[in-house]
């Protein structure tokens, strides 16, 4: 085999790219793995994980000259001096906002597998059948009884804690034990599930950190770090997980500072046969070849490679010829709920720092709930905790008075935050930017797209049933909040090279192919055919694990 051709190109090392890798390796392929940005190496680079708050400048604060060079960033939570190397440098990789859209990005091998918030959730029957029923855009290529293997296959590898809770809208997967509710969510829990006679439950969250030992990898330790990568293994990334056993293979090849700028297609063959990259750091220009390529750059810079490919073709890059490749950008909007204060539970106190919260699965819009004015619906994700040291005490300002109270855990409090789904309108979209270039010589994209009607009817009774459940369980003050979204800021970029039944209507096929060159298969967010309400990686990795069973099949027989 020549020194840049190999079986299997995977594009990106993210949760998508990770998995492909793993898939690819562990079924014979040789496989190259091309990451734009550093390698990080697990254990070895998490340079922050053991630290305290003390020992950082600015105590994991953030600077004015990072405000300066972050602009988006600094829009929410991410901006901080803890973690800033996993974070794009902004000015290198920029874009366009026709309208504002937070785009929070990781270019690192791993990528936002080390940033998530591990919340992993399955796709519903509903979900999948959801735009068919409701008429909206196209309806997915597949059920869930497609996918619900593959659930299994990567929750046993990955590690889910969390319990089998017995509900049509969100099904049951293969968990380790989950970890446990705080006496205050135990009580609202128990309220919520008995006024609601069973239309309503508030569960413990289904996380990708494991409370059971798995190879190489050590149960969660409840530090609550893992933004600053985690050197014990509990939680799920590339690095902990699917480059390890990629790696144990012998038939991985990974390639970091490796920008891929298209994908090659043979005109003749009408297939993919490699793609061409520039090294980051040398800006020389490489060309690999393989036999079938993953596109797993995450959903806008997937779409990028895309369409910047082919395009003596298809004006429009590779998997363009529906008119759909770039367009029905989806997110998860949230940020508004409610809140309150637990009475009644001053004698009692938490353990550990939990690296999890509760979830309210969605309610609206399913059998047993009335009638909504908005189709689809929400979650909610939450947590009970009493206040600490860093409270204000209106009433105490100086003396020793002030230090004995603060000496002292505050009141409880909980919070619930609703997380919709975003329809797919056609209309949110991205395109290639030409005339504003990255620090590579690339144009970059230009990102058009808004929540609508629908969303911001959903959002008020994201806070005025959060309110009616928290006031049933007996908080007090309870309140209303809708902080403001705006699409991209739930990090859930889905949508821009969608799944379909029809090539004229659809990017990829049932299989995650592109209907333009059948041995190229894209299976992160682009895919995604409709969102749903829930956290869309654990569907990414299953889209992954079997789309590669597909791909590997399909060359035995020769037929890609």
């Amino acid at each position: 085999m020549a020194e840049n051709t190999y079986d299997a190109i995977v594009i990106g090392s993210g949760i998508s790219g990770g998995w492909a890798a793993k898939e690819l390796t562990e079924k014979g392929l040789k496989t190259i793995m091309l990451e734009r940005g550093e390698n990080i190496e697990h254990i070895k680079d998490y340079v922050n994980a053991n630290k305290h708050p003390w020992e950082f400048p600015h105590r994991g604060g953030r600077t004015q000259d990072m405000i300066k060079d972050y602009p988006v960033l600094r829009r929410d939570y991410p901006l901080n001096e803890t973690n800033l190397n996993y974070w794009t440098v902004e000015k290198d990789s920029p874009y366009t906002e026709i309208k504002r859209f937070d785009w929070f990005r990781g270019y690192h091998v791993g990528g936002r597998s080390l940033m998530w918030g591990r919340q992993s959730y399955r796709l519903s029957p509903m979900d999948f059948e959801a735009n068919l029923k409701d008429g909206v855009a196209v309806d997915w290529p597949i059920r869930y009884e497609d996918l619900a293997p593959w659930y299994s296959h990567v929750e046993k590898f990955a590690g889910i804690s969390g319990n089998r809770d017995g509900l049509a809208q969100l099904p049951d997967g293969e968990f380790q034990k989950a970890m446990d509710m705080n006496v205050v969510e135990k009580h609202v829990s128990a309220r919520i599930k008995a006024h609601y006679k069973e239309h309503r439950d508030m569960i413990m969250g289904r996380v990708a950190n494991i409370t059971e030992p798995l190879p190489g990898r050590t149960n969660c330790q409840y530090r609550n770090k893992c933004w600053l990568g985690c050197p014990f293994g509990a939680y799920f990334s590339t690095q902990s997980s699917t480059l390890p056993a990629a790696v144990a293979t012998g038939n991985l090849t990974l390639r970091p500072f490796s920008i891929v700028t298209k994908i090659l297609y043979d005109k003749d063959t009408k297939k993919a046969k490699g793609v061409e990259i520039i090294d980051a750091e040398t800006n020389q220009t490489y060309e690999y070849f393989a036999k079938v390529v993953f596109v797993c750059a995450s959903a806008l810079n997937s779409a990028w490679v895309l369409m910047n490919s082919a395009t003596d073709v298809w004006e429009g890059g590779l998997g363009s010829s529906s008119g759909e490749l770039g367009h029905n950008l989806m997110d998860h909007h949230f940020r508004a709920g409610a809140s309150g204060v637990a009475e009644g539970f001053d004698d009692k106190y938490t353990y550990g720092r939990r690296a999890n919260g509760i979830y309210i699965p969605r309610f609206q819009n399913i059998p047993g709930d009335r009638k909504r004015n908005y189709l689809r619906g929400f979650g909610y994700q939450g947590s009970a905790s009493r206040e600490g040291w860093g409270r204000e005490i209106a009433e105490l300002s100086i003396g020793g008075e002030f230090k004995d109270a603060l000496c002292e855990p505050g009141q409880w409090r909980m919070g619930i935050t609703g997380f919709g789904e975003t329809l797919p309108y056609h209309e949110n979209k991205i395109t290639l930017d030409k005339s504003k270039k990255d620090k590579w010589g690339l144009p970059v994209l230009a990102i058009d797209c808004e929540i609508k009607e629908n969303e911001m009817k959903m959002r008020k009774d994201m806070m005025e049933d959060g309110k009616e459940m928290l006031e049933i369980a007996g908080l007090k003050n309870v309140s209303t909040y809708d902080a403001g979204y705006t699409m991209g800021m739930g990090i859930h970029e889905m949508g821009t090279a969608r799944m379909g039944r029809d090539p004229k209507t659809s990017v990829l096929n049932g299989n995650n192919q592109v209907w333009d060159a059948t041995n190229v298969y894209v299976t992160d967010g682009a895919a995604m055919t409709s969102a749903g309400c829930q956290n869309p990686s654990l569907t990414y990795m299953a889209m992954t694990a079997r789309a590669v069973d597909h791909a590997v099949k399909e060359l035995k027989k020769g037929n890609i």
